[in-house]
């Protein structure tokens, strides 16, 4: 067996915030969640908030681009389609969050959100990179291809 065959990645469930180590060529296989069982790769963006950011982020060794809005931002809420697409697109090598800044303010500020729709990718806990403005979900593709690699 290679190497590459017998790498793993490191994945918190969605439901539990429980890591999970799934072998990297079984992403594409709908991996579960060994403790609760929920899906861990469903191509939908995960509602953070306080209690499950920091452990969400920092257990999921795939990259995570939490997007930081509010319910009143017209931006954020003409953007949430094209998020949701490029989920699903994406499922299989990038996590999709978000977070309500008016409900997770300490979260926003620890992480410096001036604006938003804010995007910030992150690997293991650590900030890849970030950006502002909605965008379509081919934005999102190609500023990820460029970031998460």
């Amino acid at each position: 067996m290679s190497s590459e065959t017998l790498k793993a990645v490191q994945v918190a469930c969605p439901g539990c915030l429980t890591p999970n180590r799934v072998p990297a060529a079984r992403l594409g296989e709908d991996p579960k969640c060994g403790k609760c069982g929920a899906a861990l790769l469903d191509g939908h963006p995960l509602a953070l908030d306080e209690a499950s950011f920091d452990a969400f982020v920092g257990r999921t060794e795939l990259p995570v681009l939490v997007d930081f809005w509010a319910p009143w931002c017209g931006p954020c809420r003409a953007m949430a389609p094209a998020f949701e697409q490029a989920a699903g697109e994406l499922r299989q090598s990038v996590r999709f969050a978000k977070l309500d800044t008016d409900q997770a303010q300490a979260i926003a500020a620890r992480a410096g959100i001036r604006a938003i729709p804010t995007m910030v990718l992150y690997r293991a806990g650590k900030e890849l990179a970030r950006t502002s403005g909605a965008m379509d979900a081919g934005s999102l593709r190609r500023w990820l291809a460029e970031h998460a690699a």
